[in-house]
This record gives structure tokens, sequence and C-alpha cells, in this order.
């Protein structure tokens, strides 16, 4: 391969205490955190809005935030949940607590709130490099956008990517995969025109129901029975998911093997899905009456990815330790969504229900020698299983709030990530509404 050697001067255009690349569901609740903390903040995104795979992806719905009748995610999440309800963004299903949304008010409720905390947003912006000193100190992140290469400095940054953008830049170690498959990519759409009032659709579109799979059965064996004649690409489940928009219906059912992290292979997948999407439209319309009217509305940005990095931490959680409720002398958030394996081929799943919420250690937000570096979200310290549950956008909105909180402690006191006093970290994050 012929390589080139480019070199050019970038601004510093801005210098803050705490830095958050991404701002998915980990990324803003983490900002927003760290900026209520008094700390000045950054958040840089690619796309010009906010919200990640709940609303690039149109990833629907929330989950899960309530579990046996507590809830396991609090605070801040829990606000701009209550705040985008208030909006008529939001429905909070009992007894779960999963979060069906509108995607355009939940962007506009995400950038309410990280105004208000008083971050500095770059939107628009996409993360291509870090500058890392000789005791693995990051000391600047670049982003591209149509200024131009900029940089950013801070005393603490926190990587909120999904696919440990900044921490692989930076050189972290991430877990290995020992040869096992990726979860698929799915993108998933909205269909417009749908009979939403038939028992069929409307059962299928809430996800209210505790230690069940919530997909459509009816649909689903009709599907696997006739897949054949029917030239049906590769599927999963499908999921109905109410947009809280009469007629529409948001549809998980598309996937493809691929790796997001490599730009041909996540290309060629995306464009595989896209004309997935209207295939699966056209078989919905010709074969199930409550679809004979449909039509796509719109289709996500990007694909849905389920997994891809995830770094290799001071403490790798296992599924071990999730699925007994092991609690950690520093938890810092929790997660109850089942444990949740989609097959890179076929339309098989795992999936296992937790006998209680598991925990969060703070030091699987962290990793050794990196000392103002932490990762919330989807790129966290797990193992395959563990993380299988931890990658849904309740339980990084939790470890979103943990890395805020513990940044801007770390930026006040000018400790690294790493000695950061756990038992005033969760004291505060008790005081914030964590359920810990």
């Amino acid at each position: 391969m012929k390589n080139i050697t480019v070199s050019k001067s970038v601004p510093v255009v801005g210098s803050y205490d705490v830095v958050v690349c991404g701002a998915g569901p980990a990324g803003v609740i983490a900002a927003i955190a760290a900026a209520r903390e008094g700390a000045s903040v950054a958040l840089v995104e690619r796309f010009g809005f906010l919200g990640g795979m709940a609303t690039a992806g149109l990833v629907m719905p929330l989950s899960v935030f309530i579990y046996q009748n507590k809830r396991v995610i609090g605070g801040i999440p829990w606000e701009f949940i209550e705040r985008l309800e208030a909006m008529g963004g939001g429905y909070i299903e009992k007894p779960l607590g999963n979060v069906a949304f509108d995607p355009e008010l939940y962007k506009l409720c995400m950038q309410r709130m990280v105004l208000e905390a008083g971050v500095t947003l770059y939107m628009n912006s996409y993360l291509t490099g870090t500058v890392v000193g000789t005791e693995g100190t990051v000391e600047c992140v670049v982003i591209e956008n149509k200024s131009g290469a900029e940089a950013l400095e801070a005393k603490v940054f926190i990587d909120c990517t999904g696919d440990a953008d900044l921490a692989a830049m930076a050189g972290v170690e991430m877990q290995p995969m020992n040869g096992e498959p990726l979860q698929p990519l799915s993108t998933y759409f909205i269909l417009a025109g749908v009979d939403t009032s038939s028992p069929l659709i409307a059962e299928a579109m809430h996800h209210n129901k505790q230690g069940v799979n919530c997909h459509c059965l009816p649909i689903r064996e009709y599907l696997l029975e006739h897949a054949e004649e029917l030239n049906m690409p590769e599927f999963g489940g499908p999921w109905f998911c109410t947009t809280l928009h009469e007629g529409c219906v948001a549809v998980n059912m598309t996937r493809t093997a691929a790796d997001a992290c490599d730009n041909r292979d996540y290309t060629a997948a995306e464009c595989r899905l896209r004309e997935d999407v209207y295939r699966m439209a056209d078989v919905l319309r010709n074969n199930f009456a409550e679809f004979k009217n449909c039509y796509v509305a719109s289709v996500a940005t990007q694909a849905g990815i389920r997994e891809t990095r995830r770094i290799k931490g001071v403490h790798t959680m296992t599924a071990e330790e999730y699925m007994s409720g092991y609690r950690y002398e520093d938890s810092i958030s929790r997660g109850a969504h089942p444990i949740d394996i989609h097959a890179t081929k076929g339309s098989s799943q795992v999936t296992h229900f937790l006998e209680q919420a598991a925990y969060v250690p703070y030091r699987a937000l962290i990793a050794n020698n990196y000392p103002n570096l932490l990762v919330a979200g989807r790129c966290l310290s797990a193992d395959r299983k563990a993380f299988a549950s931890m990658r849904v956008q309740a339980s990084c909105m939790g470890t979103g709030q943990a890395a805020g909180v513990a940044a801007a402690m770390c930026a006040k006191v000018g400790c690294s990530v790493q000695s950061v006093d756990i038992g005033a970290l969760v004291e505060r994050l008790k005081a914030l509404g964590a359920a810990l």
C-alpha cells in the first residue's frame, strides 16, 4: 500500500476542564453531569444533532430504567426522560420504565439540556486524532469540520464514541474478541400508513412485559415459515415500537454481519441494509393486512451498531459478576437489560433475563496508564456476555453520568482518574439520584 505523509499546523481553538467525544446517550449525560458539577465542558459530535443511536440510529425504545418495581437508572438520565415526556416526546411504559419516543423531540430535549448546562457544542465535527504525552496523558484531541482541522485541550477526556475511537487513537488496549463474531448491524426504519389500531400491532408496539422478548411472534413465525418463497434477507425479530404518532411504527428487523470499525465493511453493510429496508417494507405490505397501505417514512441516518471495540479496563466486568448482581466497592451505575446476543447469520437470538439488576464498577470506565481518560457507554470494559446487556441506552446514560461527575472531580482537584475519591464520587452520584 502506498503511503503519503501529511503535516500541518492545527490551531487549539478551546481549552476546557472536560472534553466529551460523542453525543449519544452516554456522551450527552456525561457532558451535562460534568458541567453541572462546575466544569467547563466541550461536547464533540459528528452529526448536526444529538442523541447518537437513539436519533441517528432510530433505536427504540430506551430500556431498561426500572426493574422489579425499582428504578435502577436515576439522576440526570431520568430527569431527561421526565422532561422528554413533559414535551410530549416520550412515553414511559410500566413496569420496566422502557421509553418510547419521538426522535425529533428527543434531539430537541437533549439540545436544550446541554445548552442550559453551559456546555460548548462542536457539532458536525469528526474526531480524527489525539496527542498523547509520554506518561499516557491525553493532551488534546483533533477534530475536522468545515472550519478545517482544530484541536481541543482538556484536563480530562471522556470517550463516549461507542466504538472507543478516542481510546483506540490514544493507544488503549482493547478487549480481545477470541475469534467470536461481532453482533450484527441493524438499520431501523419508520413505516407510516400502518393500522396501529390493530390488536396485533398495538400489542407489539409496547415493550412492557418483564421476562418476555417483545418481538411480534405471529409475523416472525410467518416470515420464518415462508422465508424462501418471500426471498427474505437476513432478519431478526421483528420488533415494532410506537413513535407516538398514529399510523407510524418504528421497525427493528434488518441485520447483517459487519465490522463497523472497518470503513469498507461498514459502507457495504450500510448499502445492503438500505436495500433490505425496502425489501422488508414490501414483504410486510404484501402479506399483512395491517401494513397494506404502509410506506417508508424514514430510514435511520446510520445503521444501529451493537458491538465493536471495548477497552481493557482496570477491571473487566464478567458475566458471572453481572448476572449474580455482584456489588463492587466502586459501583457507580447499574444495568437491567437482559443479556441479548444476536446471531450473525440467521434469525436466532440468545436472551438471558436477569434475576436482579446488575452493578457497574468505576474501574470498568478507566484503563491503566491513562491518567486523564474515561470511557462511558458502549465501549466500557466488560466481557462479551456482560456487555450484551450493558450496551443499551439506559445503561449507557448511567455510566455517562458517573463518568461526567468523576471527570469534573478530577479536573477540580487535579488528580488522575485512577486516584479519584471513590467514596465521594459514589455519594455525589447518590445525591443526584443514582440508584446505588
